[in-house]
């Protein structure tokens, strides 16, 4: 298990070091998180350590949701007030994710159907 938690903060430590010389406006753990994914596809499969670590983390994820519940508790007043913007974005944002999905769904399955 340690030597998958290495990779993974290795992974992560070469994003950050990329961002940092490179200066781009992506965050170091998804550059790190990219590594990785090259990394497992290189490799042709996912070694059962790293397996077991990342759904170790998995199963604890729903602790890393505290502190931003806490956040939104401590600006409650704050979203109070801005409730219609922030509404209209969620909304927004939520019906042009599906209208995305489904026009890349729908051209991917033409595709697939063309090919078959």
């Amino acid at each position: 298990m340690l030597e998958s938690i290495a990779i993974l903060l290795l992974c992560q430590l070469i994003g950050e070091l990329i961002v940092i010389f490179l200066n781009i406006p992506v965050p170091g753990p998804v550059i790190g998180m990219i590594l990785l994914f090259i990394g497992l596809v290189i490799f042709g499969e996912i070694p059962k350590k790293l397996s077991d670590t990342a759904n170790g983390f998995l199963e604890q994820l729903s602790l890393l949701f505290v502190p931003a519940g806490v956040g939104v508790m401590t600006h409650l007043t704050l979203l109070g007030e801005q409730w219609l913007p922030l509404t209209a974005s969620l909304v927004i944002s939520t019906l042009l994710t599906i209208a995305v999905t489904a026009i890349i769904m729908q051209y991917l399955t033409g595709k697939e159907n063309s090919n078959g």
